[in-house]
């Protein structure tokens, strides 16, 4: 399954240096090849002749070394990266490249890749837990970096607490995961709405409904990971910014319909999975309108439709929808799938035990232009946004 694919592996000095030889054996027996880049500090704790008996490659540390080939050396490694994982990553390593500076051969080559980086921290507790540290983590999270989380326990100076690399299994299995993933969005421009939308009463008081953004967020991270270029408006939610994506943050659903207009013309595929509101009050109170009597009574206008007004104005944009249902599933969802000039619509029992609004998990029933139909099963809405992506 992973023959031809390549992982450059970046060692950092730390006493978790010895780890990183299981993590090359790991690679090795799923047919994966490794390239070492190793730093001067890291040579310390293990010989590069170690790496290059394991990896069945040389080892490179010494940026001024003479070269082997007439390649030059960190734009070659850049390049035959399918993936580049930095492992143990010190808070030296990570506070480099998050500052830009590249001076040796580990930093440099980073600098020069297109690949997934991939940092698996290990340091003293204290270390990892200080704000600087923290701070350069989070830099490199928005810029599209991903981290696997340091173990907890007893570490190497004595200290009690997170900061050991992770288990070399778990790592190896966010490597797999990176290496099967489809690349088969690249190149398309995705435009996905998540979350819900609020529509302001008064100074206090606010419509809104029950939706968490999770389907949405999840669909972006899928979508971004298979190749897409992507655009995530998003009414408020309490889900961590996802890494690498255009996010958008909008609060109505006039807002929502505004961004979404504005990104349309410039979309190949557009994926409505928030749920604005309906309707908004006709009109805003300035002032917190007081307990007067035992009724109240907000009259409510239309919101303008999203959807309905991209498959009105669509050329050769894919619409994909999504239905909220609490009876008659089937009839509603095609009826809006026609009524709204939609390539297809993932619909939902909100009744459902478990599935739908804050959860995890869906189990939907997807439905297409062409008259294709299939129920999905209970599943994880990160498995379910993998599904939706390879219907499109």
């Amino acid at each position: 399954m992973f023959q031809g694919k390549n992982v450059v592996l970046g060692v950092s000095g730390g006493i978790a240096v010895y780890k990183a030889c299981d993590i090359v054996s790991k690679f090795r027996k799923l047919s994966i090849n490794v390239d070492v880049i190793m730093t001067k500090s890291a040579t310390e704790f293990v010989r590069p002749l170690t790496f290059a008996s394991m990896s069945q490659n040389p080892v490179t540390s010494d940026m001024f070394e003479e070269p082997k080939d007439w390649d030059i050396e960190h734009i070659a490694l850049a390049q035959k990266a399918d993936v580049f994982l930095i492992a143990p990553a010190t808070a030296n390593i990570i506070g480099k490249i998050a500052c830009g500076i590249a001076d040796d051969m580990l930093s440099t080559t980073v600098m020069a890749t297109k690949a997934k980086v991939i940092f698996a921290p290990a340091m003293n507790t204290q270390m990892y837990l200080n704000p600087i540290v923290n701070e350069n983590i989070k830099k490199l999270k928005k810029l599209g970096y991903e981290f696997i989380s340091p173990g907890e326990g007893r570490l190497a100076c004595g200290d009690i607490g997170p900061g050991k690399l992770a288990d070399t299994e778990d790592i190896v299995e966010y490597v797999k995961n990176e290496l099967s993933i489809k690349k088969d969005l690249k190149g398309k421009r995705i435009l996905i709405t998540a979350g819900p939308t609020i529509e302001k009463i008064d100074p206090v008081r606010f419509l809104t409904n029950h939706s968490s953004g999770k389907m949405g967020y999840k669909l972006a991270e899928a979508a971004r990971k298979r190749g897409a270029e992507v655009t995530l408006i998003s009414g408020p939610t309490n889900l961590e910014r996802p890494q690498g994506i255009n996010l958008i943050d909008v609060l109505s659903t006039e807002e929502m319909y505004e961004m979404v207009l504005e990104h349309f013309k410039d979309t190949d595929i557009l994926i409505k999975s928030a749920a604005p509101s309906d309707y908004k009050v006709k009109k805003y109170s300035e002032n917190k309108i007081k307990k007067a009597s035992e009724t109240l009574n907000i009259e409510l206008v239309k919101n303008p439709d999203i959807l309905k007004k991209c498959g009105e104005i669509k050329t050769n944009q894919q619409l994909i929808g999504f239905a909220a249902e609490s009876q008659n599933l089937e009839d509603n969802a095609i009826a809006k799938l026609k009524k709204k000039n939609l390539d297809m619509i993932i619909a939902n029992n909100i009744l459902d035990e478990n599935a739908g609004f804050k959860s995890d998990k869906n189990k939907v029933t997807l439905f297409k232009k062409d008259g294709f139909k299939k129920e999905y099963p209970l599943m994880t809405k990160e498995n379910l946004a993998n599904i939706i992506l390879d219907n499109i």
